[in-house]
């Protein structure tokens, strides 16, 4: 087996990644890194996994900079990587380019969403769902009437994250208080925990004592703020249960570990599908609620009845989430 294939530019590794003829995929993380507790670490474990079950492996490639989505997956492809997924909804303009230019390379593409192009496939989420649930278990906890959301980037995909749990949370209790903040406009948002912090800080005192975040490595912040206040917060894309045992509500699961290591595998036995979306919500198990060890007293059995019950009527389709992406809005 190779060794571990975290790539910086070294022609070594070039040379031996070309020159072996085993399946060799490759994948481009986003700003915040393998270690963000959150996305990007999901995915990464996702794959570590795919590893350890195939006795494959893959090129690692982490985006440090904006300025290298492009080159890093050109610099993919030109090695002759068999498959190449790359992670977020940034990579949109470079795996457009680069995909076009390799036509014989099946691109995959996790939150990117549709590229009208036949060799690559999106991977999406439904993670209004998912936040919808989460939002109905944050008002059930909640004491004071009001929580509260802490997004990275602002833009479409994190404002659905958004209007779900509003959403969910005015299901229970539809006088209950929404607050909202957005970390900033562009990538850094994603590794700002410091500023998720403040944020979380500062809706705690307009009331907020369950506290929800999807900013990837940001929202470590927002759950330390939580923890030190002594409130409650929920984790996102991973289970972060673990991180603040009996502070953390619940984490919104989003199976981009699943994704990603079906994407390989699917590719090393091909099966990939050629172009289009795959779209993964409640009903695909793409998203959903963690419920573990951690976490288990803060969820009492009525709070566990009465999402598990929304859960089945979204899934039949009794009961209807809005996506603000279908909109641009949160009017549901």
């Amino acid at each position: 087996m190779r060794s571990s294939i975290l790539f910086a530019g070294v022609a070594s590794l070039a040379l031996t990644a070309s020159a072996n003829a085993e399946y060799l995929p490759a994948v481009i993380f986003d700003l915040g890194g393998i270690n963000d507790k959150s996305f990007n670490e999901s995915v990464y474990n996702g794959l570590e996994q795919w590893k350890a079950d195939t006795g494959s492996d893959y090129i690692m490639f982490e985006v440090t900079d904006p300025s290298q989505r492009e080159e890093l997956m050109r610099t993919a492809a030109e090695l002759g990587a068999d498959a190449i997924l790359s992670i977020g909804f940034a990579q949109a303009d470079a795996l457009t380019a680069v995909a076009t230019d390799f036509p014989d390379i099946q691109f995959g593409a996790i939150d990117v969403g549709w590229v009208a192009l036949p060799n690559v496939n999106g991977i999406v989420f439904k993670e209004h769902e998912g936040s919808f649930l989460v939002g109905m278990m944050a008002a059930m906890a909640s004491e004071s009437g009001v929580v509260s959301f802490v997004g990275g980037q602002d833009g479409a995909l994190i404002s659905a994250f958004e209007c779900g749990y509003e959403q969910g949370a005015k299901y229970v209790n539809p006088d209950i208080t929404v607050l909202a903040n957005m970390i900033g406009n562009d990538g850094s948002a994603w590794a700002n925990p410091t500023r998720a912090y403040e944020l979380t800080v500062g809706h705690n005192e307009q009331g907020s004592d369950v506290a929800y975040a999807a900013a990837g490595f940001s929202g470590t912040g927002l759950m330390k703020a939580a923890a030190d206040l002594d409130i409650l917060s929920i984790g996102v894309d991973a289970n972060q249960n673990y991180l603040y045992p009996g502070k953390v509500l619940t984490s919104m699961v989003k199976r981009v570990d699943v994704a990603a290591y079906n994407f390989f595998n699917d590719n090393m036995d091909g099966g990939a599908p050629a172009g289009g979306v795959d779209v993964l919500g409640l009903a695909e198990e793409g998203v959903g609620f963690a419920l573990d060890d951690y976490n288990a007293s803060l969820v009492s059995a009525d709070m566990l009845a009465a999402v598990e019950a929304a859960q089945a009527a979204i899934i039949a389709g009794d009961l209807s989430v809005h996506d603000y992406r279908s909109n641009g809005s949160c009017d549901y």
